[in-house]
């Protein structure tokens, strides 16, 4: 064991190596700014109108609503008729003048207000996606340290590295460029990369990737990769080109829009033109047709398809998951496939002392082999020191004050207690005689290692004056609710769901046997877990993404439907994602794909509902004489009915039922 200690930088210093992060302001967007002023102009001018006060007043605020609200929605559905489609946009705009028209100031105004909403969160969403992208950049350092062949230090900017070059890389700076270590020792921390929980002790010949961590040891690298084509590069190019590519997506009601569109266009001209040509009243022949184009207007199919999938976001995001649209709510009811992430998602993230195993020979108990092992660790930044100095914390555990502390990149630590030398550290350094140790004691020693790895455990030996005294197990802790949750999400999908992950292949199929999966897939890079998802999806299955890392952004980029788990998730991932459990609760998941499945059955209600409506006034129209009150009456009623029987989503009840087990 080294007498010198390496200690890692502070992890204020760490902190600090990470580039601010990029978030643009939300009335730096023009879609945000005219919204929040048809919002304000609605909220002042509603209480107006209903205090009967005069219509001056309100109509000119009201007015103001239809222009700040309505132009932008109405150029771009201008541009689209253009191109020869009418889509929701003008739709929409021609609903909402229609209503005024007809002396339905506030329901047009609402109706503007609420698409203006719409298209603001959707353009906010997209800029924060950018935003986390771009800072994701920062994750690799500005400059690297290159060592000339006659060794002297050069600080450049790390787009200047070229393949081949060899750089420098002190305690607590992170890793200029993608390559391979040619001497020292270190640590280092590439959860970003990979996703694993622990940091990978790194020697000569071991390949390290640009923006993790090196948390102790200096190491000297071979720059293997061109900067533009790091792994983080790459993560970067992978989220860009698979939120490019993503199949558009629609609400059910947008799928119709065009036919619907036309047709009723086309309807009301004819039902104005072809009577005049055969001689019928101007007044008459203009009243039916006004009637048509009210009774037969969007409003209340518009109704059908927001108030449930509203609802459902509203009552998720009381329960902690923020839905950010209207359309993943929809999607996420469409899922039949389920990949899950296992550190961070299916586990807490966090390494936690799982096994104290005393060794015979030592004659020491179990809390006395923590004790000590917790005084030689309380130094020590390392996550697995921290898990063990809490372990004796959390069993009342007095840790005394040591001297002589030394550490070693890749085997341990030492330090003196109460006059004894303790050294805790990886089990591979027995073999080489250094313990001094019985071989007996040494080959117990070796055996509950074994096990314990067998088992998925990080195996860490404590010796006390040279001799083995037991060894620890560590590893990252279950969810409680992980194994009901994967049962739940395999039922709700059809099929059991997939683990991919980054960790090793022995901790994943630990952790997959004990939440009942069956397909493990470990070891993955970034673009591992993007060609898994696609290969899912090639199969005709729209797949569920849940994650919380940098590593897996671009699969919840690319999947059907992204999840992020939201403490401890990556910017990235959180931004990236189409929703965030904001809370941690992985027993969420399943309960909002059942509340989006209620939402689309309720859409589907509505529509059915407003169909009803829709054609009997229609119907009555042209084969009679609707008078316009009425047909207002009907096509108001018909509006109020859908919006109402959308309203029932907010309900407790309805989130209770979901979380019960139960979308009925």
């Amino acid at each position: 064991m080294s007498s010198t200690l390496t200690r890692p930088a502070p992890s204020g210093a760490a902190r600090e190596s990470v580039a601010p992060r990029r978030r643009t302001r939300l009335l730096a967007l023009p879609e945000a700014r005219w919204a929040a002023a048809a919002l304000a102009l609605f909220l002042i001018a509603l209480p107006l109108y209903l205090a009967g006060a005069p219509g001056w007043t309100w109509g000119t605020l009201f007015a103001a609503v239809y222009a700040t609200g309505g132009w932008e929605p109405g150029w771009a559905g201008l541009r689209s008729l253009r191109e020869k489609t009418l889509d929701v946009d003008l739709l929409m705009v021609v609903a909402a003048l229609g209503a005024a028209a007809i002396g339905q100031v506030l329901d047009g105004a609402l109706l503007i207000v609420i698409f203006a909403t719409s298209g603001a969160l959707e353009a906010i969403a997209t800029a924060r996606t950018a935003d986390s992208v771009r800072g994701l950049l920062d994750l690799a350092p500005a400059t690297a340290t290159r060592v000339a062949d006659d060794g002297t230090e050069e600080t450049v900017p790390g787009e200047r590295l070229a393949v081949g070059e060899i750089i420098l890389v002190r305690p607590g700076e992170r890793i200029g460029a993608d390559g391979r270590v040619l001497d020292g020792a270190g640590e280092v921390d590439q959860a970003t990369i990979t996703g694993e929980p622990l940091p990978v002790a790194k020697a000569a010949g071991d390949e390290v990737f640009a923006g993790t961590l090196n948390g102790t040891g200096a190491l000297r690298v071979k720059v293997e990769r061109d900067p533009s084509d790091s792994v983080i590069a790459r993560i970067v190019a992978m989220v860009e080109e698979a939120s490019g590519t993503k199949a558009p997506t629609q609400l059910f009601i947008e799928k119709a829009e065009q036919r619907y569109s036309l047709g009723m266009v086309a309807a009301t001209v004819a039902l104005f033109v072809l009577p005049l040509l055969v001689g019928a009243d101007l007044r008459s022949t203009l009243l039916r047709a006004m009637t048509f184009m009210i009774v037969a207007s969007p409003c209340a199919v518009v109704l059908a398809t927001m108030p449930p999938l509203l609802s459902a976001i509203a009552n998720a995001g009381r329960h902690g998951v923020l839905v950010k649209s209207a359309v993943v709510m929809e999607r996420l009811g469409q899922v039949d496939a389920v990949a899950l992430d296992k550190t961070g998602t299916l586990t807490e993230g966090t390494p936690r002392v799982t096994d104290v195993r005393p060794l015979a020979g030592s004659g020491l108990p179990e809390d006395e082999v923590l004790r000590l092992a917790a005084a030689a660790e309380h130094p020590s930044e390392h996550p697995l020191a921290r898990a063990i100095v809490d372990a004796a914390r959390g069993r009342g555990l007095d840790i005394p004050l040591v001297r002589d502390f030394g550490s070693a990149p890749g085997t341990g630590v030492s330090a003196t207690v109460e006059g004894r030398t303790v050294a805790v550290g990886s089990p591979a350094r027995l073999p080489d005689g250094r313990t001094g140790g019985p071989a007996e004691e040494v080959a117990a020693a070796l055996e509950v290692a074994a096990a314990l790895e067998e088992e998925g455990r990080t195996a860490v030996l404590v010796t006390v004056d040279g001799r083995p005294a037991g060894v620890l197990g560590i590893a990252d802790r279950l969810r409680d609710e992980a194994a009901a949750t994967v049962a739940a999400l395999g039922e709700l999908a059809g099929t059991t769901p997939v683990l991919v992950t980054g960790d090793n292949p022995r901790a994943a199929a630990r952790l997959a046997g004990e939440v009942g999966v069956d397909d493990v897939r470990a070891g993955l890079l970034p673009q591992d877990k993007v060609a898994a998802v696609r290969e899912m999806e090639r199969a005709g299955r729209k797949v569920l993404v849940v994650g919380d890392g940098v590593n897996d952004a671009p699969a919840l980029a690319a999947a059907h439907t992204g999840i992020a788990m939201g403490r401890a998730g990556s910017d990235l991932a959180l931004e990236t994602a189409d929703a965030v459990v904001v809370r941690d609760e992985l027993a969420t998941v399943p309960a909002v794909v059942r509340l989006s499945r209620r939402a689309r059955r309720l859409v589907v209600q509505n529509l059915v509902i407003a169909s009803v409506f829709i054609t009997g006034l229609v119907i009555w129209d042209l084969a009679g004489t609707l008078p316009l009150p009425l047909g207002v009456a009907g096509h108001e009623g018909s509006t109020v009915i859908v919006g109402l029987n959308g309203l029932r989503l907010l309900a407790d009840g309805a989130w209770r039922r979901a979380r019960a087990g139960t979308d009925r």
